[in-house]
């Protein structure tokens, strides 16, 4: 057989050791169809029970020695499975982890830390300034690897720090994670559970190919959950990790001295919450660029920095990154994106970016106490501002009960990533600074107890729009919506959530991208109906249905529209005619006549549509447009104006 069959058949069996171990069988014999030329049909998996070399598992006894031989013997015999039956596995010295081994956690057991402090010491680094120690080091770990292929951690039972791993920098003979991970290539971590895990339950750095389902992590009181650092190809489904710190956080450090790409990585179906810090979180560390990351039906809750943060402190470019079906409660601040200035890489690096965003289906809410107002804050080059983020159907309720406070720009630390580095926003939904193409379709803010200040401020920046918007009106507050040197500003069928028009306010050259009223589509059935009935009959029209008019004259429809502004705007009437004469209409704004007896003509037939346009001025805030029959035959069937 030529080496490259022998590979091949050597990897194929290796993953149906996995698979082995995933359905918790000692042994797998599978008829496998089209295996490998040179691959035997039937395989067997090696399992390694560690009792078998010389571990106890009485919870007292030193098991690392007989852990290590277990797992030498797997990686010997070119991969296995090693397997710890249910008891206590008490672990004082570091577990060396190796290729093509799978550590198999059966119900019941448990790898357990000790207070021995007799770890591995922590590998030297010329690269520690460039992050924290704990980032630096690797080997002062519970278990460690580098260099590895095709590894796995599976299983229902637990590996427990037992609160002797540390959570700041250890001194000799202490650990201060339970994995540690660098340059391995296809992990599987499945099931199993991690407690205590000091400042880290888990660190990987520069592993690709990873795999998670059903992973649990309880380190509430500890620091962090899963530093994912430097990855590509990641696939994390059915976690719950509960951390002090962060809970899971994507990063890209100068640890192993160079950067990395990061990307391709999808989070779904997923419960975080973090005690102290961020439950779901790009940075602090961001060296390596980071792009394709979907974040799916994940539940948060408790957060005291960022229930969604991102930051570009080093040099990264972060893109292509999309949160859909996101619930938080109980999160400070519900979404933090920041470009900052730090450049701590080895390379030299220049200031990052942030572009192609998306949020979907997000709510935030349940937040008690002072709160950080949702932020996106770029930097003033051109370069380095955030551009092109949607939110889209994202609902975020705050505490609220701030004083009325000036509009002006806050102070800002860039060499800080945390939110609370930007002071006091002057708005209480949200903050967007040297941003463009920001757009918020469907949303909504509110607060819980009246604040004084603005629900939206953007200041510097283009084409900011809100179409659909919801916002609390503070009662003292000056304006609702401010514009602050925004070149192109749009705000479309908005309303305060009294339903009343929101109010802006444009300063420092900012100028509108939309006509006052512009961009509402209002269709006739749903407006207020004096003599018509609603009816679908004939085919072609938009929304539910159309408005056919009683044969009187006086009869009307009439719509409410809110305005940005006050100015005069194009209103299209989308109607059909089937007759042979023309159904003349007023057309009023705001009980005044602005079309008089404008003609429907005939249009051949009920189903062909036609439109006819007329300009109307409105005010400022909340109007009614008013189209009323003036003939004996009614006007024509009705199905929709169109604003702007």
């Amino acid at each position: 057989m030529s080496e490259s069959a022998l590979a091949r058949a050597a990897a194929w069996s290796r993953k149906w050791a996995v698979a082995a171990a995933l359905t918790g069988l000692a042994v797998l014999s599978a008829v496998v169809p089209s295996p490998p030329a040179g691959a035997s049909t039937t395989v067997s998996a090696a399992v390694h029970n560690v009792r078998d070399y010389g571990a106890t598992g009485n919870g007292s006894t030193n098991d690392t020695p007989a852990i290590n031989r277990a797992i030498d013997a797997a990686a010997g015999a070119g991969g296995g499975i090693v397997q710890f039956p249910a008891g206590t596995y008490r672990s004082a010295n570091s577990i060396h982890m190796k290729s093509n081994v799978t550590i198999q956690l059966d119900g019941g057991s448990t790898i357990l830390g000790s207070p021995d402090d007799d770890y591995d010491p922590p590998e030297p680094n010329p690269n520690d300034d460039y992050q924290d120690y704990g980032h630096s080091h690797f080997h002062n770990a519970m278990i460690w690897g580098d260099r590895l292929t095709d590894i796995a951690f599976v299983g229902s039972g637990t590996i427990d720090g037992g609160g002797h791993l540390i959570t700041g920098n250890p001194g000799s003979g202490e650990a201060d994670k339970i994995i540690s991970l660098t340059r391995c290539q296809g992990l599987t971590v499945n099931g199993i559970r991690l407690r205590r895990g000091g400042h880290f339950a888990m660190l990987t750095n520069a592993c690709d190919d990873i795999t998670s389902d059903g992973l649990r992590i309880d380190t509430a009181g500890d620091r962090d959950g899963w530093n994912v650092i430097n990855a590509r190809n990641v696939t994390i489904r059915n976690a719950n990790i509960a951390a002090n710190d962060d809970a899971l956080a994507f990063k890209s450090d100068w640890a192993l001295g160079r950067t990395y790409d990061n990307g391709n990585v999808t989070v779904t179906d997923t419960r975080l919450s973090a005690v102290c810090c961020n439950a779901l979180m790009f940075g602090s560390e961001t060296c390596g660029d980071f792009t394709g990351y979907r974040f799916e039906r994940i539940s948060i809750n408790g957060s005291n920095k960022s229930g969604l943060g991102m930051v570009s402190m080093d040099g990264t470019v972060i893109s292509d990154v999309h949160y859909k079906d996101i619930t938080m409660t109980n999160v400070r601040g519900a979404i933090m994106q920041k470009v900052g200035t730090r450049r701590r890489c080895g390379d030299s690096p220049g200031v990052g970016r942030i572009h192609d965003i998306t949020y979907e289906n997000v709510t935030s809410s349940g937040q008690s106490g002072a709160n950080f107002t949702a932020t996106l804050w770029g930097e003033s080059a051109a370069g380095n501002r955030i551009r092109d983020v949607t939110f889209t159907n994202v609902h975020l309720t705050v505490p609220g009960g701030n004083g009325c406070m000036g509009t002006g720009v806050p102070s800002n630390d860039p060499n800080n990533y945390n939110p609370v580095s930007i002071g006091t926003r002057p708005a209480y939904g949200w903050y967007v600074r040297n941003a463009h193409d920001i757009r918020f379709v469907d949303s909504s803010v509110r607060f819980a107890s009246n604040d004084c200040r603005p629900a939206v401020i953007a200041n510097t920046g283009s084409t900011v729009t809100f179409d659909r918007f919801t916002a609390g009106r503070g009662s003292s507050s000056p304006h609702d919506l401010g514009f602050q040197s925004i070149t192109g500003y749009c705000v479309r069928d908005s309303r305060n959530t009294g339903g009343g028009a929101l109010r802006t306010s444009a300063t420092g050259g900012s100028t509108q991208s939309c006509a006052p009223g512009g961009g509402q589509t209002l269709e006739a059935e749903n407006a207020t109906i004096s003599q018509g009935v609603v009816e679908s009959n004939h085919a072609g029209f938009s929304g539910t249905g159309f408005v056919n008019y009683t044969n009187v004259a006086g009869g009307y429809v009439e719509f409410a529209i809110t305005a940005a502004q006050a100015g005069t705007v194009p209103v299209t009437l989308r109607f059909a005619n089937g007759t042979t004469a023309n159904r003349p209409m007023d057309i009023a704004v705001n009980g005044a006549v602005a079309g008089d007896e404008v003609a429907f003509p005939p249009t051949g037939a009920w189903p062909n549509w036609q439109t006819v346009t007329v300009n109307v001025p409105l005010n400022a805030g909340a109007n009614t447009l008013r189209a009323t029959a003036t003939g004996a035959a009614g006007g024509p069937n009705l199905d929709r104006i169109d604003v702007g």
